[in-house]
């Protein structure tokens, strides 16, 4: 995928997930590609995962050498299948790379290998030639065959036609690509004629358009067909990990793991929800390791409010009820993301309650420069005046850490479950708005801040979630008993 690189740590550290959540094959990256590839693949190949371990190789003998030095179980061979990619690409011939397919897969058996041999741009391929190479594959000892289609150009009516041909001679994958949004039908197509082994990124990353993804693969599978394939639980894990180690945010509308697949706003849906969890959803949220969200705006419902309100332990009336909600949909009318700080301050409002702050950030500088990013923080907490430092990767991560050492002493534990920025003005001096989500047990605070400095915009959101979040057991010193089952 254009703009992403994996360090040899992150490769390990997204290798490892993938094992825990039970995928098959892991192909860890082209170990011809540099040193840093090859250090990187090394460390996953060594890592003692029960997955089959991977190196990409074009057909070249060099490219398998390479693999080899990296201690992988087997190499995915890409050889060229359509003639645009023969003659044009690589200038050979038919014959020449079908050639060269069984001395490539005669060496890599000798060392030991587990080969599969995939046919590059194979949908545009001509049919008869494809299946001569996977036959050649077959008897050359290849272990599969996989059916590529490499840019994406292929309907599912031709992806079922042309592995229905491919199935018959062996153990059959697909590789799909989205630039049609054909994607996962391919994937379908292709399994309902033979394929048994599919191809996938998390989060559906890969050139241009991206590969189908992972963790749609296995809950379609799972819900639709009665097919077990990984562990489900684990699969917002995942892609949490890969969205942050990638640098690529996961599109709130995104299926299985983006922000919105289980959130709720309108009136309506809400109000069903509530009564009954498989009203507007297909699957529970807990089963890919994930939790319904009731979102409040200008379509927001009393039902839904009154629901949010009751998450923090907020108790009215009818008549406040419906004040509160008359307030969220104005908020929501101007355009305004109505947050927890922002439903729980109305609340304060309408039942006209004054409310003492437990965690106020009183000053902050922070320092990036030439060396390691440093921050530091003055809060009250409680009474008390707090002061405290901390490093990071950049001057938010610094700032948080010093956050974190502010409280260190308090019986208090939270995690920051999502960060996100937005600038919402132009020019050098924009004004940002930050939005951060933090949990403690069962219960989610959201909170958002804007400001023209990042860092500070960062820190007042995190400080004005921790005051909502934590404020009762900062107050008390003491974190409350666990309620009943």
């Amino acid at each position: 995928m254009p703009g992403v690189s994996l360090t040899p740590e992150r490769k390990l550290e997204i290798a490892r997930e993938l094992d825990a959540t039970g995928v098959h094959v892991i192909e860890a990256g082209s170990a011809c590609t540099s040193e840093g590839e090859r250090e990187g693949i090394r460390r996953v190949a060594n890592a003692g995962l029960d997955a089959t371990v991977t190196s990409f190789a074009r057909g070249v003998q060099a490219d398998i050498d390479h693999a080899l030095d990296c201690d992988v179980d087997g190499v995915n061979l890409v050889v060229p299948a359509s003639d645009r990619h023969v003659e044009t690409k690589v200038g050979s011939t038919r014959e020449d790379v079908l050639t060269n397919v069984e001395e490539l897969i005669a060496y890599a058996k000798d060392h030991g290998l587990w080969v599969e041999l995939l046919g590059e741009d194979g949908s545009r391929a001509d049919r008869s030639y494809l299946h001569r190479m996977a036959e050649t594959g077959h008897d050359a000892g290849a272990d599969r065959f996989c059916y590529c289609d490499t840019v994406g150009a292929a309907s599912p009516e031709r992806t079922l036609e042309i592995v229905s041909g491919l199935a018959d001679l062996g153990p059959t994958g697909v590789h799909t690509h989205d630039d049609l949004g054909f994607g996962m039908a391919n994937v379908h197509a292709g399994l309902r004629a033979g394929a048994d082994f599919v191809h996938a990124t998390v989060n559906g990353v890969g050139e241009r358009a991206g590969n189908v993804a992972l963790e749609e693969v296995a809950i379609a599978l799972d819900r639709c067909y009665d097919v077990e394939t990984v562990e489900l639980e684990r699969l917002y894990r995942l892609a949490r990990l890969v969205s942050e180690a990638t640098g690529v945010s996961l599109p709130p509308n995104k299926a299985v793991c983006g922000a919105n697949a289980f959130a709720h706003e309108s009136g309506i849906h809400t109000d069903g929800t509530l009564k009954d969890g498989a009203m507007y959803e297909p699957y529970p949220p807990e089963v890919v390791g994930r939790e319904r969200r009731l979102v409040l705006g200008k379509h927001a419902g009393r039902a839904g409010v009154a629901a949010a309100l009751s998450e923090h332990d907020v108790d009215v009336d009818e008549d406040e009820l419906s004040a509160i909600v008359e307030h969220v949909k104005d908020l929501g009318d101007r355009g305004k993301r109505v947050t927890d700080a922002d439903l729980l301050a109305i609340a304060d409002d309408v039942q006209e309650r004054d409310r003492d702050r437990q965690v106020e950030l009183l000053d902050l500088t922070a320092s990036s420069g030439s060396g390691l990013p440093t921050a530091s923080v003055r809060l009250r907490v409680g009474g008390e005046e707090r002061v405290a430092s901390g490093h990071g990767s950049g001057p938010v991560d610094a700032a948080v850490t010093a956050v974190r050492e502010a409280l260190a002493d308090e019986n208090v534990e939270f995690e920051l479950d999502s960060y996100h920025v937005d600038a919402i003005t132009g020019g050098t001096d924009a004004v940002v708005t930050v939005v951060v989500e933090l949990s403690r047990g069962d219960r989610t605070v959201t909170v958002e801040a804007a400001e023209a400095d990042i860092t500070r915009a960062s820190v007042i959101a995190m400080v004005d979630a921790l005051d909502r979040l934590c404020g009762d057991v900062l107050e008390s010193g003491t974190e409350p008993a666990p309620a009943d089952d």
